[in-house]
């Protein structure tokens, strides 16, 4: 009788079970000797049989279909089927005549109804062995989920902690991933430039090669960064140090979605190209050269436009002069501002608790809510998708909740920061309007203002938040006083004067 001798191993790994198929062909042929059988084919593969399609496995059954062999030498039943086709399979060539014998150093095989029974039943055992090993890695996996831990390897800007068996910011690469948001949301990046330029400031794949741009959108819509694990869709709370706050997360998606189609490059460069939008339809603005001189006018793609008048870029220019003027700040009036901030910031600690006390009665309310929707899903009132995005809806909320616990705790004043960086930039634009060239000046007011309209000769615009406090400011004891009465130009209620 001809056998074919079959060894597996479940990983593809070569680090994994690196002797487990050289072990197994050694004790199998030592015991096709001793057993004097005679050996027609080896094949051996390193792929799991829990699922049927195995290439070497259907190359095994192919010789013995063909007449070539009419036996299997394998070091134990697990070795040949993990699944019930594999194994049905096996036992069909033995009532077939297809396949006339089995041989296992591990166990006796006989081909009698009484040896095919119990074959069956090893299959049956394996199938089981891996069935419910999967369940206990499933469970295991859904309980680091409830502890907020991540399950598996770190994504980039993290690194796995074996110690606490969760992740922890990366420093070398957790400052380089908050870099990509802060980005991007400046909206003078696509996902190709941004994937270049993390590959010069040091963000790179695995073989020190760029990010590929599937990988840089990914790393944008991540929840993790924020400090939430999706798993299929489900959102989870983590325990770790998130790398980006939500709300530049939040903002980030809606620079993404709101990406107007790749423009076909021009003949001609125009630094305000994809700027501005026209005031009467809403449509963009869109320009061309005639005469040595760059024109800005509507692009009338849903039809009938009142805008008539076509503006030079001389005068487009001195209109965002003006409004980058409106936002410097004199020096001296920063620097007041600035100790304004830092007195402000110790006083507001005192007056957080109640903030906080408020906050933690609106989480336990949506954790209340939480629990009444697990009850609703169990007792089948709520298919999955529906309980999914209920779901998601209320870890989201209470994600921004616990966040603003944690700014409260910190001294209820995570808008000094924002208004800080908003007071040294405006204190800086002065070098905008005596060095900048015509192409910064749209970078610069992207990140002060939105909703920039051409209407005739003039350009409006609306403030950011904590941006219309500069803007509109009478003098720096007002400003000051409005702080004293806790009218704030920046933060979770944010101040704005009426333009």
């Amino acid at each position: 009788m001809k056998y074919v001798l079959y060894a597996r191993k479940s990983s593809e790994s070569e680090e994994r079970q690196a002797l487990s198929i050289e072990a197994q062909i050694a004790e199998l042929r030592e015991y096709a000797t001793k057993e004097r059988l005679e050996i027609v084919a080896s094949l051996c593969e390193a792929k799991t049989a829990k699922e049927p399609g195995r290439t070497v496995f259907a190359e095994m059954l192919d010789t013995l279909e063909r007449g070539e062999a009419n036996g299997i030498l394998a070091w134990h039943p697990d070795r040949l089927a993990r699944n019930s086709v594999d194994g049905g399979r096996i036992i069909h060539m033995l009532d077939t005549g297809t396949l006339k014998n089995m041989k296992f150093p591990t166990m006796t095989f006989e081909n009698t109804p009484q040896g095919k029974f119990m074959l069956s039943i090893a299959f049956s055992q394996s199938k089981y062995y891996v069935d419910n090993l999967s369940e206990n890695v499933k469970r295991g996996i859904r309980q680091k989920l409830r502890r907020g831990e991540w399950p598996s390897l770190a994504p980039i800007g993290y690194i796995n902690n074996p110690r606490t068996r969760n992740i922890q910011q990366d420093p070398e690469t957790a400052p380089l991933v908050r870099n990509a948001f802060e980005l991007y949301v400046t909206g003078d990046h696509t996902l190709y430039s941004l994937r270049q330029t993390l590959f010069e400031i040091g963000l790179r794949s695995f073989g020190d090669k760029p990010l590929p741009v599937s990988g840089v959108q990914h790393l944008l819509q991540n929840p993790v960064y924020y400090g939430m694990m999706r798993v299929k869709g489900e959102l989870y709370s983590g325990c770790f140090e998130p790398i980006v706050r939500k709300d530049l997360f939040d903002e980030v998606q809606r620079v993404m979605a709101g990406r107007a189609k790749k423009q076909h490059k021009r003949k001609h460069e125009y630094p305000f190209i994809g700027f501005a939008h026209c005031s009467s339809c809403g449509c963009a603005i869109t320009a061309e050269r005639q005469k040595g001189h760059h024109y800005y006018r509507c692009t009338k793609k849903r039809g009938k436009c009142e805008e008539k008048k076509y503006m030079r870029e001389e005068s487009l220019l001195e209109e965002v002069r003006r409004i980058v003027e409106q936002v410097s700040l004199p020096d001296d009036w920063a620097e007041k501002m600035l100790r304004r901030l830092d007195t402000e910031k110790a006083e507001d600690k005192a007056g957080n608790r109640a903030a906080v006390q408020h906050l933690k009665a609106k989480k336990r309310e949506i954790e209340k809510k939480l629990e009444d929707l697990l009850d609703l899903r169990l007792e089948g009132v709520l298919d999955t998708a529906e309980y999914v995005a209920k779901k998601n809806s209320l870890v989201s909320r209470k994600h921004e909740i616990e966040q603003k616990i944690k700014d409260a705790q910190r001294g209820g004043n995570a808008w000094l920061e924002p208004m800080r960086e908003i007071i040294l930039r405006s204190r800086d634009a002065k070098m905008l309007l005596s060095d900048g060239e015509p192409e910064e000046y749209p970078t610069f007011l992207k990140t002060i203002g939105s909703n920039f309209l051409l209407k005739g000769n003039a350009l409006l615009w609306e403030p950011l938040r904590g941006w219309g406090a500069i803007v509109n400011r009478a003098s720096f004891s007002d400003w000051s006083g409005r702080l004293d009465s806790n009218q704030r130009p920046y933060g979770p209620e944010p101040y704005a004067l009426a333009n």
